[in-house]
């Protein structure tokens, strides 16, 4: 069911082999597939959008919109499930505000230097569909972007195979202040975020994760000179490395690999240990867990491509999980807030056996639109700044010209480049 590795005896196709992520986003036939679909869409607009509907989707649309007569619905929406997203709401609110980006300025020698920021103004914001309503994503991006102010908020996401909107996420997209939901979800969406439809507004930058073909469909328009929009972050299938030492609780150690590996078939998750005895025993939970889990047949598939691996040492474990850069840490270890400082790749870190990744999933205040696929070496997850550009500023006085611009004139002078030298040189006799 999930490999099990000894590292200190294993050769490098082996340990190569136990921390191969799945290899879908290097499918060709994927990316044609997907080039296809955006060019009809850019090329015929709304019209290639209800025929993707009724060919992927499984239902034929009469509105992209969501209407009005719609939101009915929601008069008899669960009030328990009203009170968790205005909760979740609220923490993920008091996180994000306090991670908006600081502005700065300063004065050296008469010149005054600062940044700024402003928001992103248009952003589309895509809200996976599928086997799950994922109203804690819809959280995840409209806060951010609320927060940063951004104009325009474009959210598209699947419609249900009868045409409408799960009433979740048209609750929550109210909640957020978003008062005009799109159904059209898969690569067709991002297409239509990008290069825009008669319905469907053009935005500057995508964020929300999604199957293969949404994130191959990110990709592409992130690199179409036409499109000229930017997207959150490359991503892949979802994953979770958990560091576990002697004393940690397999069975909750367990519930955390299993809780990763219900998202997709392709999902990821992996155990390090320096305990031979716990990783016997996760093995024996996992099975006893698994047998009352209702997505059990997806939680089998993502199994076979995981590991649990056999250390000699926590420093191995750390060198791993560094090596592998997983989107989700999480920390079965003793004194787990003394060997944060040994983490350098991670999207997001979950410290102590009392927190498990399900509370950053939906409510505790962190983002969940994490790095996947080994770009935590390189990415951040999302969070405010996410949503804003900076904009730096330079003011001189006579005498700041003055202090530096021999400065200017021999640097452009040396790399030949004559204006450069004119346009301080010209002020400079000036003065």
């Amino acid at each position: 069911m999930i490999k099990l590795v000894d590292w200190s005896l294993s050769d490098a196709n082996t340990k190569d082999s136990a921390l191969l992520r799945n290899k879908a986003v290097e499918d060709m036939q994927l990316a044609k597939d997907v080039a296809g679909i955006i060019q009809e869409v850019a090329l015929r607009g709304d019209a290639a959008l209800f025929a993707c509907a009724e060919k992927f989707d499984k239902v034929k649309l009469e509105s992209l919109v969501v209407t009005d007569d719609e939101y009915s619905v929601l008069d008899t929406f669960d009030e328990k499930y009203k009170l968790a997203i205005q909760a979740a709401y609220k923490n993920i609110y008091d996180y994000h505000s306090k991670s908006v980006p600081a502005e700065f300025g300063y004065a050296q020698n008469e010149i005054w230097l600062g940044k700024q920021y402003r928001p992103i103004d248009k952003v589309g914001l895509y809200i996976p569909g599928g086997t799950a309503t994922l109203v804690s994503t819809l959280m995840m991006l409209a806060i951010p972007a609320n927060i940063a102010g951004c104009k325009t908020k474009v959210l598209v996401t699947p419609p249900m195979q009868n045409g409408n909107i799960a009433p979740a996420i048209l609750f929550a997209a109210k909640y957020c202040g978003i008062d005009t939901v799109y159904k059209v979800g898969g690569a067709q969406a991002i297409a239509a975020l990008a290069y825009g439809t008669e319905t469907i507004p053009k935005v500057h930058k995508i964020f929300g994760p999604g199957n293969k073909y949404v994130t191959e469909a990110k990709l592409q328009v992130s690199n179409s000179k036409i499109a000229q929009v930017a997207i959150d972050m490359p991503a892949g299938p979802s994953e979770v490395l958990v560091i576990g030492d002697a004393t940690a609780n397999p069975e909750f150690i367990a519930s955390d690999l299993l809780a990763q590996a219900e998202h997709d078939v392709d999902a990821q998750v992996i155990l390090v240990t320096v305990s031979r005895e716990l990783a016997s025993k996760v093995l024996v939970h996992l099975q006893l867990q698994l047998e009352y889990l209702s997505r059990k047949n997806v939680i089998k598939q993502s199994l076979s491509k995981s590991s649990i691996i056999i250390t000699d040492t926590l420093e191995e474990c750390f060198n791993i999980s560094n090596l592998y850069a997983p989107e989700h840490l999480i920390l079965h270890i003793k004194n787990a807030d003394d060997y944060l400082d040994k983490i350098h790749n991670a999207g997001s870190v979950f410290v102590g056996e009392w927190t498990p990744e399900a509370l950053g999933d939906y409510a505790s205040g962190t983002n969940h639109v994490l790095p996947t696929y080994g770009y935590a070496n390189m990415y951040s997850g999302l969070d405010v700044g996410s949503f804003m550009k900076a904009i730096s500023f330079q003011k001189a006085t006579p005498n700041g010209l003055l202090a530096i611009g021999n400065t200017v004139e021999r640097l452009a002078e040396l790399e030949g480049l004559d204006a450069h030298k004119n346009a301080v040189s010209i002020r400079l006799q000036g003065l």
